[in-house]
């Protein structure tokens, strides 16, 4: 008789150690795309097995088995007893591993995996996930498969796009990595930083998705951002002398925080000045500060995620929005439009004026934006837009300003809150 629980237990191994066994499998085999087509063969014997048989003792071990038996088997299929054959086929009992709840443990001579490289196995897959050959697109499909391990289906709902569309961009990415011959291995140092940033920029891409859904009815989807703050600790765990590292996980930890304060009873978006700030989740905000100042301990100058974080971490502290150190909001964001100049940066930075200054200080900022074509299909400068002229009185402008944002936002959560501003007005 089929048991529950097993189907559960093969997801949470699987959440948890997908990454390490297609790292593991990846570093026997030698080739990225079959390591992960084992993995998934492995998982899909699990679902199948467990629920059946019982948990095996060591669930992720089972899975390193499988996978490795079914890599011994593919190279007989091909006839190919070189190298690679003799290698994993080495001190292996006869007729393989065995499945089932009975976990055979590994011989002395047949160590699965080592202790000692998993975490250099699961930086290689990280650095190879978000290879720079990938588009952005693929490279965060990839990473939230073989580092998130989350199903394509997952995938596909999480970024509101069909599954076929999420398997179609794995299977590219894949291809793309063999031809263009990706070895799988850390990378130079002298190439990390360029890497580091591509890997950095996959995260930050998945959470601020997670954060503030682009379509949809949700404001946001836990889920996604979870998996990004899963992934950055995963890295500061990896990478724990690089000070980025540490302030992209200060940059969600913080952002994080204010989630459960982000959302009404009935799921409604809630601004930040009428969040009830008793729930924001202060041990979020006390791992993100902890994160922050190991960057700064670094002793190189806050980054692109730190000048971020240090924002983030400026709205944590304060008691309320008018005792928020706006002005040190504004020269966080003007070191960061010096760092990473982008309308967006400046967009924000007026809204910072705006309230360290006043509306009138701000929308000369907002009003030059507007000329580009940053924003044409977007409704956030309209939207800042419509805010500023509402505070100045300018109230048939700010009508207007809101009526086109409205049109432009593609969420509907963020659409309402712009709606009730229409309707004050």
């Amino acid at each position: 008789m089929s048991d529950p629980t097993g189907r559960k237990a093969v997801a949470a191994v699987w959440r948890i150690d997908s990454a390490r066994i297609v790292g593991a499998l990846t570093r026997y085999t030698g080739d990225f795309a079959l390591a992960e087509d084992l993995a998934q063969e492995a998982l899909a014997e699990a679902l199948v097995t467990w629920p059946r048989e019982g948990v095996p003792n060591n669930p992720a071990g089972w899975l390193l088995t499988v996978g490795r038996r079914r890599a011994i088997d593919a190279f007989r299929r091909r006839s190919t007893r070189d190298e690679k054959y003799a290698a994993l086929a080495h001190n292996l009992a006869e007729g393989g591993a065995l499945t089932g709840a009975t976990d055979p443990g590994p011989a002395p001579d047949d160590v699965l995996w080592d202790p000692d490289q998993i975490d250099d196995d699961t930086l290689a897959l990280m650095f190879t996930s978000c290879h720079p050959v990938l588009s952005r697109e693929a490279g965060v499909a990839l990473t939230l498969r073989v580092i998130g391990g989350l199903t394509s289906d997952e995938i596909a709902r999480a970024f509101l796009v069909p599954t076929a569309t999420v398997q179609a961009r794995i299977t590219r990415a894949k291809k793309t990595l063999g031809a263009a011959n990706v070895p799988f291995e850390v990378p130079p140092v002298n190439e990390r930083p360029a890497r580091l940033a591509q890997v950095l920029s996959v995260i930050y891409l998945i959470f601020t998705e997670g954060s503030s859904a682009s379509s949809g009815d949700e404001v946001m989807r836990l889920d996604l951002a979870g998996e990004a703050q899963r992934l950055a600790r995963i890295m500061s765990r990896l990478m724990p002398s690089e000070p980025e590292v540490h302030s992209l996980l200060a940059l969600l930890e913080l952002t994080a925080a204010r989630f459960p304060a982000r959302r009404g009873p009935d799921g409604e978006t809630v601004l930040l000045e009428d969040q009830d700030r008793r729930r924001w989740d202060r041990s979020a905000i006390a791992r993100g500060r902890a994160a922050l100042a190991k960057a700064a301990d670094a002793g190189r100058g806050y980054g692109y995620y730190g000048l971020q974080a240090a924002i983030a971490e400026c709205h944590a502290v304060a008691p309320s929005v008018p005792e928020t150190d706006w002005n040190r909001i504004v020269v966080l964001y003007e070191a960061l439009g010096r760092l990473a100049p982008s309308p967006v940066v400046e967009l924000n930075r007026a809204v910072a004026v705006s309230m360290a200054r006043g509306p009138a200080a701000a929308l000369p900022i907002v009003d030059g934006l507007a000329g580009g074509d940053a924003f044409k299909d977007s409704h956030q400068l309209p939207g800042v837009r419509g805010e500023l002229l509402r505070r100045l009185g300018r109230l048939d402008e700010a009508r207007t300003e809101l009526e086109q944002a409205i049109r432009l936002c593609g969420n509907e959560r963020e659409r309402a809150v712009l709606t009730r501003k229409l309707a004050a007005l």
